[in-house]
């Protein structure tokens, strides 16, 4: 049963209204008040430790508490259910996240402020990613490249691992759930004096699922996973202590194209990270860090008689040096500078060459109050690339506060994303279908051996206009909202944001193969923007219960096609037989796979006499397209669009002697699928969870 828009209007009617009873009743909920959570920080906004309520940026955090309490066991799980996030499957069976409509590949995921690496079609697939040791979850919308450079030209999202308290301490968590699904973890930590040291150890696997009966292929193949992270902390003084920490990640997947053709697919991803701080004075203090990770995957099939028919791999290295000083001239002021220099390679399948990036860069940020109600954020970064032209990225943001309830904020920003491995250097040709993808790079030298072996029947785009650079896709950021304390125990914010994205880099026909089929390369062409508005609410009466909710309003088009609807040149027809008729602007839909409506709704409940702890969240989104079905090349209002839909989980904790915890829950209520177009969503999911502290 699907849950469509009749019953999401009565779901979120409900929470409306409870919202608005809430204010008409806040005389009498006001006294009920306890504790107010309003100390939470965050670091990866301005690299620099930041009360969240006080930020001039639309960033949020989602607690260890919440994930916790939601029985959650992947990254995917949890941040599917924020204002704004939707995770995206790609066509290699991984998960990536959309921000504010922009593609997976805009969004830099970091784990303790270092990047992960593994963006095999530029998608990061972020199931991968376990949450039984996260403290938290920063994500900061917006473009972010005046700090962290490339690939956080739509928002950085960071994973903040749990630190080690005094003493002896640790859990063992255990999840069974539907799929056969086995999900098994344990932290120790210890911590005395200067020495804390934190190991944590998960395994997970299943069965994987199938949503398409009536074939021999799953929707998601058997796997199994193992992550192992450790990490040390030693204080040689007051003013000197160091990091090292590590992670080893494995997985392994089976691989079946058909019934004849069976093979593995394995990865095995590992980073070290070692960083040192120390402080001068009460205004100085620096740190170093040195970061290295590298991601391996190998993929390969065989025939029914066991011989090979195809082994490929991938193999990517990132080695980080960088220095940061942070100066704080007085209470109301900071100033802090990094410099760095990445390395990358690449050895990869069906690649023209071994490509090695060098990349150094330089940024500086400043932070003050110049009065007691307004903070301003100025900053920039400049990078260096030996591939491509070396980019700027400034950002300026601001926020006033107007009184004891509001407070208006507003940024500004240039974000930036380097043309990845793939598009300048593979080198592909998919021998069933027969079509090739050619890097921008390695175009001149492929065609030219295509045309010697009389492959090539028609050149669409000379080899000359691949002569100049292919430019970073660019992007300036505009956010612009207020954050409201209707009372102490309900606040508001809303943003409205905007991303004009430019030389938006795209796939085109190069060339026409003597099969037919068509040679494929990446250019500069498109110049799109994502705009819309985030509304976020949190409801708070007492310590036993919290309801939240978002909302987001999104429009994602490309400049280029509006125009032509605008100016009467785009056609389209109901069926194939009928008279094509002409198109009016308001017909254009926008990019593909982006829902107008998004929206989530939190409701968490604790009987402390019972030592009981509830919740139901819900997540909505509306009609999307995925393809042009109706064959004028774009998504219009006459085309196919995957039918909205909700989704509703829910999960009940018990805590027994003080120490142990039983969980049950059930994702997914509804047991919506959509086996022909969403890979992802499996069904409904019933499990059990167990954890022990110690």
């Amino acid at each position: 049963m699907v849950l469509n828009n009749k019953y999401f209007y009565v779901y979120f009617f409900v929470f409306f209204s409870i919202i608005a009873f809430s204010q008409e009743n806040k005389a009498v909920t006001k006294d009920s008040v306890k504790v107010q959570n309003l100390d939470e920080v965050i670091v990866t906004a301005t690299r620099t430790i930041r009360q969240l309520s006080s930020l001039p940026l639309p960033a949020q955090i989602i607690s260890q508490k919440d994930i916790k309490r939601s029985n959650s066991v992947r990254l995917n799980e949890i941040l599917n259910e924020q204002t704004g996030l939707i995770t995206v499957p790609d066509f290699g069976g991984g998960e990536g996240i959309q921000m504010q409509g922009l593609d997976a590949e805009y969004t830099l995921i970091l784990v303790d402020g270092v990047p992960l690496v593994g963006r095999l079609a530029g998608t990061l697939d972020i199931s991968r990613i376990t949450v039984g040791n996260i403290k938290q979850i920063e994500v900061v919308r917006g473009a972010s490249s005046s700090l962290y450079g490339s690939e956080a030209l739509g928002g950085v999202i960071n994973i903040i691992t749990a630190t080690p308290k005094n003493g002896f301490k640790g859990d063992i968590n255990y999840r069974l759930g539907s799929f056969n699904t086995h999900d098994l973890s344990t932290t120790l930590s210890y911590k005395k004096e200067k020495l804390s040291i934190s190991t944590f150890f998960n395994r997970y696997s299943s069965d994987g699922y199938d949503l398409t009966e009536n074939t021999d292929l799953n929707t998601v193949d058997p796997f199994r996973n193992y992550n192992v992270n450790a990490k040390v902390t030693y204080d040689f003084s007051e003013d000197t202590d160091m990091l090292i920490s590590g992670k080893y990640y494995n997985q392994k997947q089976d691989n079946i194209a058909s019934s004849l053709l069976k093979g593995e697919t394995e990865i095995d991803d590992w980073n070290t990270h070692i960083k040192l701080n120390h402080t001068y004075s009460k205004k100085w203090s620096s740190y170093f860090e040195f970061y290295t990770t590298q991601y391996n995957a190998n993929e390969n099939l065989d025939d029914e008689n066991a011989v090979s028919v195809s082994d490929a791999y991938y193999k990517q290295l990132l080695i980080r040096p960088e220095v940061r000083a942070t100066y704080n001239p007085n209470e109301k002021a900071s100033f802090i500078g990094g410099a760095g220099f990445n390395h990358e390679t690449l050895d990869r399948t069906d690649f023209t060459e071994k490509p090695i990036y060098n990349s150094p860069y330089i940024y500086l940020q400043y932070d003050g109050n110049p009065t007691e109600k307004l903070n301003i954020i100025l900053g920039a970064r400049f990078d260096s690339h030996n591939k491509y032209k070396s980019q700027f990225s400034p950002k300026a943001a601001l926020r006033y506060t107007l009184n004891d309830k509001l407070a208006i904020k507003g940024s500004v920003g240039y974000g930036f994303k380097a043309p990845d491995f793939r598009q300048l250097y593979f080198d592909f040709t998919n021998n069933s279908v027969g079509y090739t993808i050619l890097g921008y790079n390695a175009v001149p030298d492929a065609i030219k051996t295509l045309e010697d072996n009389g492959e090539i029947s028609n050149i669409i785009i000379p080899n000359t206009e691949f002569n100049s650079e292919l430019k970073p896709e660019n992007s300036i950021s505009i956010d612009l909202g207020f954050d409201y304390d209707v009372t102490t125990s309900l606040k508001l914010d809303l943003n409205f944001f905007r991303n004009n994205i430019n030389d938006l880099i795209d796939t085109r026909a190069i060339a026409t193969r003597t099969n037919g089929q068509s040679v494929f390369s990446y250019f500069n062409v498109n110049k799109v923007y994502t705009q819309g508005l985030e509304f976020n609410t949190v409801w708070k009466p007492d310590n036993q219960l919290k309801i939240s909710g978002g909302y987001q309003l999104l429009f994602a088009k490309d400049k280029d096609v509006e125009k032509a609807f605008k100016n009467g040149e785009v056609f389209a027809r109901e069926s194939a037989s009928s008279p094509s008729f002409q198109l009016q602007k308001d017909d254009y839909f926008g990019l593909y796979n982006r829902s107008r409506h998004m929206a989530n709704l939190k409701v968490f409940y604790s009987i402390p006499e019972w030592n009981l702890d509830t919740n139901i969240r819900g997540t909505y989104r509306s009609k999307y397209g995925l393809f042009d079905t109706n064959g004028n090349d774009y998504l219009d209002s006459y085309d196919y669009f995957v039918d909205g839909y909700a989704i509703i989980d829910v999960a009940v904790n018990k805590t027994f002697y003080k120490n142990y915890q039983l969980g049950v829950g059930m994702d997914n209520v509804f047991d919506f699928t959509d086996p022909q177009n969403i890979s992802n969503i499996a069904g409904r999911i019933l499990y059990a969870k167990l954890n022990i502290q110690f």
